[in-house]
């Protein structure tokens, strides 16, 4: 039988899909619902503001924490969780019964959440959000995003660390910034006490995926020495960011390349919108390999190269030149 933390690795690849999946099934109608936030998606300057944005929302987070208002980071995300369930719910049932769906949502997490609350709360929202800015962002500004954000993860995880502070705040609030995987049955998130046995598997998880959460996991597990197969570790916390900020690549080259659509049921898919899931997979293995051995790591280099680097390989695979592939065409 495999270690524990090679079926968590397991577990991570299928919310990883799920999310990759979910965001393929909204594009179209989400774009039909008329949710494209922007009148250009093909301006790179879209990225910039996106930037701006998380860097404001990080400032305001680490502010919240340093100064014990919690609570308001716990609320701005509980009631982010259920904005976003109900523009998921939006594609499937009337906008009524998709108000209450997302209000349910929202108050499961106030009032019990448990693990498989808050996962269930994280994928809904990370399909949601990447559908939304998949096309709400061409190509190009697709890849300007990735490869900014991968350097401010590296930069946020090993150099000025910020984001430790930030992960040890969220973790104790136990809200869907993160996706958690238990690796034993009884293992309760409800019943962790302060966070001890979170920071300990973020540790491992963090680095691999979420930039809050790579720091904190970081900090916990990688320092605790822990190996696989090791009794001690109960649960991987996987930042939910890092799930969503690839898949970005995933939708909007379902949406935006030229490449001929495959014939898949429900889902938007061509070849560069598979190469760059299937290169987002690729990244979180290696990943996760590497944090295995106990060594921290900042999750997005790894994963938004991986779907950058699959992505274009898509685009090549059908004859599509890299100038297009990059988005590059309007502006030459």
């Amino acid at each position: 039988m495999f270690p524990r933390e090679y079926r968590g690795v397991a577990v991570a690849v299928v919310l990883f899909l799920l999310v990759q999946l979910g965001a393929l099934a909204l594009v179209q109608t989400f774009f039909n619902q008329g949710y494209q936030a922007v009148e250009d998606p093909s301006d790179p300057t879209n990225s910039i503001v996106y930037i701006g944005a998380v860097l404001v929302a990080t400032v305001f987070f680490l502010a919240a924490f340093k100064y014990d208002l919690d609570w308001v980071v716990k609320v701005v995300i509980v009631a982010t969780s259920g904005l976003l369930s109900w523009y998921v719910f939006t594609a499937v049932v009337s906008a009524g019964v998709a108000a209450v769906l997302g209000a349910g949502v929202s108050v499961a997490l106030w009032v019990y959440p448990e693990w498989y609350v808050v996962d269930t709360a994280g994928v809904l929202m990370g399909a949601g959000a990447a559908g939304l800015f998949g096309i709400t962002f061409g190509l190009l500004p697709a890849v300007v995003l990735l490869s900014v954000l991968a350097v401010y993860d590296a930069i946020s995880v090993y150099k000025t660390e910020h984001m430790l502070d930030l992960a040890d705040g969220v973790m104790d609030l136990r809200i869907p910034v993160i996706l958690v995987i238990p690796l034993t049955l009884s293992y309760s998130l409800l019943e962790e006490v302060g966070g001890d046995g979170d920071s300990e598997d973020d540790d491992s998880e963090d680095t691999a995926v979420d930039d809050d959460i790579d720091s904190d996991s970081d900090d916990d597990s990688n320092e605790s020495g822990i190996a696989p197969g090791d009794d001690e570790r109960e649960a991987f916390f996987i930042g939910l960011g890092d799930a969503v900020i690839p898949t970005v690549m995933v939708a909007s080259a379902a949406f935006f390349s030229s490449a001929p659509q495959y014939a898949v049921p429900v889902i938007e898919l061509n070849a560069p919108a598979l190469g760059a899931l299937a290169g987002t997979l690729a990244g979180l293995l290696v990943l996760m390999s590497m944090v295995m051995k106990g060594k921290p790591h900042a999750g997005l280099p790894l994963l938004n190269g991986g779907a950058i680097g699959g992505y274009l390989l898509g685009a090549l695979s059908v004859g599509i030149p890299l100038v297009e592939a990059f988005g590059l065409t309007g502006f030459l």
